[in-house]
């Protein structure tokens, strides 16, 4: 087992209606995941770590209230429900709507057929439209698709268009941004408490603000635009505690590779994963958002991190709207628990063709690649730069594949310009780059990760066999 303390042995993660409401905790110091049936217990270790819980006790008097998850008591506030249970279906107002140039003339077509050509959306402040995946292209359909989200924004006079004319210098754009998951939080439009809808499955990286966010399709997304609400099913929770001092040798992409290697990419299906715990409150808001971009890879619904004041100051110059957080009540049911002690973890790495397939970095050793590939919305921020930098500045060598390198947005561009990479003499990442022999960092966009048109940078053509740090 990759690293877990004690090797766990895999049960289900479901337990019937029945035996819903019966969840409880063992009071054992050899935990991992409870689910509480009439008769037994049946335990799934993943960690020696955990402190004793009670189980919680019936009212006796008066009315009984429900106690709720984060994300229960978000969707509860968004549907105007004084409470709400997992497998309830309610309409939810949604706050942002995020699309972008793959899914987004998709979605407009549909608001028009189904609300008319003249039709408004609902609030011009509450669409964001984001240009980033088959920017930087000579092909005429990919760019047609841009010029259908900027004739649709004049159209509609819409606030948060982050449009981009001149392909040839991104700089020359000043509102470009790139990937739209980084661009949401770098420009404010994350806020905890809030509803976050968007055309894309990796939407749920803004649930490390301590909101609801999720992927949605186009037609969904073309009801979105007319209505400004959406009918969601309450997904139950799974939470996981993660604790322990957090080696500096790791970061939170090996975190949620853990899990996914834990519950498999089926794991999670229509279930939010809420992140607590100290090693997660120790955690950055880019790393909490990489923890949050992949549980889609599990097959989450959202994932979540409660707000707390790494969230509040990362927001203080980015947002002036008030937002209100809030976070599961104590003896909140969750449908599984899981405990990882983090300082036993060791880097991990994801072996073709799933992202359940985990290994260990260093069983990995001997694997020959073809090609590195550094961006992403999971690992194209500022911070996924510093620490691949460090990684070259301690090896001193120059890189024998091609090593690719595009940064997220321009404002992580320009860090990798003008940030000093730590215990570097005052070196930014760049010029780390150019010593090891890497690309020069390319325009900020999605890149190769969705594949895209045949000279979108750095794809691959021809059968390769490539390191990612990536999805």
């Amino acid at each position: 087992m990759a690293s877990s303390a004690i090797s766990p042995t895999r049960t289900s993660s479901f337990i019937n209606k029945k035996d819903f409401s019966r969840f409880c905790f063992s009071s054992t110091s050899q935990l991992s995941i409870h689910k509480c049936k009439k008769s037994s217990v049946s335990k799934k270790i993943v960690s020696v770590m955990a402190p004793q819980q009670s189980e919680r006790s019936p009212a006796t008097t008066g009315s009984v209230k429900t106690a709720m998850t984060l994300t229960e008591k978000i969707m509860a506030r968004a549907s105007e429900k004084p409470h709400l249970v997992p497998g309830e279906n309610v309409w939810v107002n949604v706050d942002i709507l995020m699309t972008h140039d793959v899914c987004g003339p998709g979605s407009i077509g549909i608001f028009k057929k189904e609300f008319g050509e003249n039709a408004k959306v609902w609030d011009r402040e509450k669409l964001v439209i984001i240009p980033d995946h088959y920017i930087f292209t000579s092909d005429e359909r990919a760019n047609r698709n841009v010029d259908i989200l900027r004739d649709f924004c004049m159209e509609q006079n819409i606030k948060y268009f982050y449009d981009i004319k001149d392909l040839g210098n991104f700089k020359a754009n000043p509102d470009y941004k790139g990937v739209c998951h980084v661009a949401l939080a770098q420009e404010g439009h994350c806020r905890p408490g809030e509803v976050l809808l968007g055309t894309d499955s990796h939407t749920c990286t803004a649930g490390a603000f301590g909101q609801f966010a999720t992927g949605i399709g186009n037609t969904d997304a073309g009801f979105v635009l007319g209505t400004g609400k959406l009918l969601l099913k309450v997904p139950p929770t799974l939470r996981f505690v993660m604790d322990g001092e957090m080696p500096d040798y790791l970061l939170a992409k090996d975190l949620i590779l853990q899990i996914i290697g834990e519950i498999s990419v089926a794991g999670a299906t229509y279930k939010s994963m809420e992140f607590v715990g100290s090693t997660v409150e120790s955690l950055t808001m880019e790393e909490r958002m990489t923890l949050c971009n992949m549980v889609v890879e599990a097959g989450g619904k959202n994932g979540v991190v409660p707000a707390d004041t790494t969230t509040f100051k990362y927001l203080e110059d980015k947002t002036s709207a008030p937002y209100e957080p809030v976070y599961s009540d104590q003896q909140a049911r969750f449908l599984s628990e899981y405990r990882f002690d983090v300082s036993k973890l060791e880097p991990l790495v994801a072996k073709p063709h799933s992202p359940d397939n985990r290994a260990l970095a260093r069983e990995c050793k001997d694997v020959k690649i073809d090609r590195v590939y550094i961006g992403s919305c999971t690992g194209g921020k500022t911070e996924d730069f510093l620490a691949a930098a460090r990684v070259f500045l301690a090896s001193g060598k120059k890189v024998k594949v091609s090593t690719f390198l595009v940064p997220a947005t321009q404002k992580v561009w320009m860090d990798l310009y003008t940030l000093p990479v730590p215990g570097s003499d005052g070196k930014t990442c760049s010029q780390i780059f150019e010593e090891a022999g890497c690309d020069t960092p390319a325009s900020p966009s999605c890149g190769a990760c969705l594949g895209g048109p045949k000279d979108t940078y750095a794809r691959m053509n021809e059968p390769k066999a490539s390191f990612s740090l990536q999805l």
